[in-house]
């Protein structure tokens, strides 16, 4: 028996009230974040303002290394050659955060993998696998283009672009998804699939493009279903995450230490936990019920937005 209109309306009121307190409260910590502190100053409130910007974007289909870019640039955080590596270097490191909450959500299956190391999980191990194979592409390519990538693509105006295009791809995906078969699940994928899905992460090395899009629609494209896909993007993002943050903490840890201290960094990775968790559990949920074309609209948006600020400053 379904419930009632006003059971189903009481059940709501509270999500309504949850949602409606953190948009107000992340509201007033980004008019803080703006208005106080001095140019280039990494106070605490604008370190938690980017960790939940960081925590919030990072598993959605919509850019963390963009829109953490475009916050750094607002916020003045990268208006020297030094500042702006700490900054950008600050902006893979509070990503610790966001590995932190996909091991937590996901312990049981990073358990199973770690069980097909010994070929006692044979699922474990395939997965296992898949990952490895997915991400080789993007880790070489990083590594070999890594000063291109940073000098040609960092800018506004191609974050602008990749969105913009993103967005549309995304709405096409979204249609296209009505129409093709039920993908398989997770266990099954196959080390093909994999490639192509790491092969497709390359694209990703571009701000704006974000990672998660690129490997959920390559995963769905290639014969996963959308939960399958979903999944292997979050477990993705983890092993990619985790070596790309080691790799350049180890490079240039020192100098987010020396240009931010330590306190307000390490309040921007616990920022950026909760709110990836939080955004990855409603992401998982969203997805159940609705299409992903709301990404896509997202990204026009803020593409657009972006592509007008620059004419207009130019």
């Amino acid at each position: 028996m379904s419930a009632s209109p006003t059971a189903r309306s009481s059940r709501r009121l509270p999500v309504a009230l949850v949602a409606g307190g953190a948009v107000l409260l992340l509201a007033a910590l980004t008019i803080v974040a703006f208005t106080q502190g001095a140019e280039g100053e990494l106070t605490a409130a604008r370190a938690i303002f980017l960790g939940i910007v960081e925590g919030v974007t990072e598993y959605l289909p919509i850019s963390s290394t963009g829109h953490l870019i475009l916050s750094e640039r607002l916020l003045g955080l990268a208006d020297t050659d030094a500042a702006r590596e700490a900054a950008d270097t600050y902006a893979i490191a509070i990503q610790l955060g966001a590995i932190l909450a996909v091991l937590i959500l996901y312990w049981e299956r990073i358990a199973t993998m770690v069980r097909g190391i010994t070929a006692a999980d044979v699922e474990g191990r395939r997965l296992l696998t898949a990952l490895v194979v997915a991400f080789v592409p993007a880790a070489v390519i990083g590594v070999l283009l890594e000063g291109v990538i940073k000098d040609r693509l960092f800018g506004l105006g191609p974050i602008a672009a990749a969105w913009i295009v993103g967005g549309v791809f995304i709405l096409w995906l979204a249609q296209h998804l009505r129409i093709i078969r039920p993908g398989c699940r997770l266990e099954e994928i196959t080390v093909r699939t994999a490639l192509i899905i790491g092969v497709a992460q390359v694209l990703a090395l571009w701000p704006g493009t974000s990672r998660s899009l690129v490997t959920l629609a390559a995963g769905v494209l290639a014969g996963l279903s959308l939960a399958a896909a979903v999944e292997f993007s979050f477990l993705l993002g983890l092993a990619t995450l985790s070596a790309a943050t080691l790799y350049e903490l180890a490079k240039n840890g020192s100098g987010v230490v020396e240009q931010f201290g330590i306190l307000n960094p390490l309040l921007g990775m616990i920022a950026a936990a909760v709110s990836a968790a939080i955004a990855v559990r409603w992401m998982v949920t969203y997805l159940q019920r609705h299409s992903l074309a709301i990404f896509g609209w997202y990204r026009l948006a803020v593409g657009a937005a972006l592509a007008i600020g620059i004419l207009l400053t130019r």
